[in-house]
């Protein structure tokens, strides 16, 4: 799979998910693989990859509902493409 393989969408990000989707994204090469594929992120990367994007620790506690929202979400998506 390349690129040009993935069809551009144009998705609107809620201004009080903001902070959590630039964690997400900056997490974008921190996942836990297996044998089977993607298995979650890596929540000891959490707090440093936060603090270099220039969130307080203190947000944390309310970024990381969201967080684990979008992690449920991508695993899905990831399933669908492995199948």
């Amino acid at each position: 799979m390349t690129q040009d393989d993935i069809e551009e969408e144009v998705v609107e990000v809620w201004p009080d998910a903001w902070p959590a989707f630039c964690l997400f994204e900056a997490l974008g090469t921190q996942w836990r693989v297996g044998p089977g594929g993607a298995t979650g992120l890596d929540y000891t990367a959490i707090r440093e990859t936060a603090k270099m994007i220039g969130l307080k620790r203190s947000d944390l506690t309310d970024i990381f509902p969201d967080l684990r929202v979008m992690e449920h979400e991508a695993l899905a998506v990831m399933a669908e493409t492995a199948e």
